[in-house]
């Protein structure tokens, strides 16, 4: 993608007015920002996430744990993102990325449906 392209992008998830406008928002942020891996954005967990100290720890390939830097214009977003959820689905061990059914994303399933789009 190149920059116009990435622009071009978040500016229609900004506008978006979908359901899962918002968790579709931080998900390409978290993306183009981090260096996220697909199956790791999608079972990201909010044990993980650390708005704190402005990080998200990551165990990568080979169980290697690496902790990445949140952009500071993520962390209200995904702050605002957690405070509409329900308080279960806000547990540490509970994933931040919900589906249209409020369960786990599958990465092949989620990314071949945008794909569509």
């Amino acid at each position: 993608m190149t920059l116009t392209d990435l622009k071009q992008l978040f500016d229609y998830l900004e506008h978006s007015q979908s359901r899962f406008s918002m968790r579709n928002e931080i998900m390409f942020k978290l993306l183009a920002t981090t260096g996220l891996r697909r199956s790791e954005l999608v079972s990201l967990t909010w044990e993980q996430v650390d708005l704190v100290n402005e990080t998200i720890q990551i165990d990568g390939k080979g169980k290697k744990e690496r902790i990445l830097p949140l952009h500071p214009h993520l962390i209200p977003l995904l702050a605002s993102y957690k405070s509409s959820l329900r308080s279960y689905q806000i547990y540490p061990t509970e994933p931040v990325f919900l589906n249209k059914n409020r369960k786990a994303l599958d990465p092949g399933v989620y990314m071949s449906s945008l794909k569509m789009c």
